[in-house]
């Protein structure tokens, strides 16, 4: 679990309510459920237009990372790699056949077939390269869908305010329920910026950094495979590799 993303979503909500009691105002009068439809239904419906179907998919999918987001465990990861330079060394490339059908990463796993086939080093390096170019452009595109959102929010936010003021000249006959009616068509332009700035974007940039990680790990590996390929020392490949590891700045693996 993402501890330090849950903190920031308390920290922000906790904030909110204090500086609204703080101020003499009621929380409840910050709850509006249609202006939280044409903020949330708006911007859903903005970023359907916009983003291919297969992108906006893999969007929803990365949701899940809010909680578990996943996680590059360098050291494991470098170990891997070298256990298998160490066994095509003694073995033979062909004998890592059975480390390739225990791979579930498609990455990895076309790696290593592409190694196993004796393909050039220069060869295999073209291939995972694109591959990873494709990947990765795929991810960011996903990721920032939700920046894409939080972009639209605050604009959809000030429609809702909008929306809410013709309602109250609509009724300029009730002078008792003016103040009232103004206050609730802001509320559409809270929930729009608050949106954006506090969950959208934020959370955009917390999938950009995961992915970074994991496209990282995948060229680590990529480097590994050629370097076997290249008949490399495997101590030689293990002091190459960890130049990708950034647990060694400070975090644990």
């Amino acid at each position: 679990m993402d501890k330090l993303a849950l903190l920031g979503v308390l920290l922000a909500i906790t904030a909110i309510y204090l500086g609204q009691t703080m101020e003499g105002g009621h929380f409840a009068s910050l709850i509006n459920a249609p202006a939280l439809l044409i903020v949330v239904g708006g911007s859903l419906g903005a970023i359907m237009i916009q983003a291919p179907l297969q992108v906006f998919r893999r969007s929803l999918a990365m949701l899940s990372w809010m909680l578990h987001p996943p996680t590059v465990r360098w050291k494991r990861s470098i170990h891997k790699v070298t256990s298998w330079s160490e066994t095509a060394r003694k073995e033979g490339i062909l004998g890592l056949e059975d480390s390739m059908r225990r791979e579930k990463d498609p990455f990895t796993k076309k790696a290593m077939q592409l190694l196993i086939d004796g393909r050039e080093p220069e060869t295999i390096r073209s291939t995972l390269e694109i591959d990873l170019e494709t990947c990765e452009e795929f991810e960011y595109a996903a990721a920032k869908v939700y920046e894409a959102m939080g972009g639209y929010a605050p604009t959809i936010g000030i429609l809702g305010a909008v929306m809410g003021l013709i309602h109250v000249m609509e009724n300029l006959s009730d002078p008792a329920n003016l103040g009232r009616g103004i206050a609730v068509a802001f509320v559409a332009t809270i929930y729009g910026v608050g949106l954006a700035n506090l969950f959208l974007i934020p959370l955009s940039k917390k999938f950009q950094s995961i992915i970074k990680n994991t496209m990282r790990e995948k060229e680590m590996i990529m480097e590994g495979v050629v370097c076997i390929a290249s008949g490399e020392n495997p101590r030689n490949i293990a002091v190459r590799l960890q130049a990708y590891n950034t647990d060694r700045y400070g975090s644990k693996a």
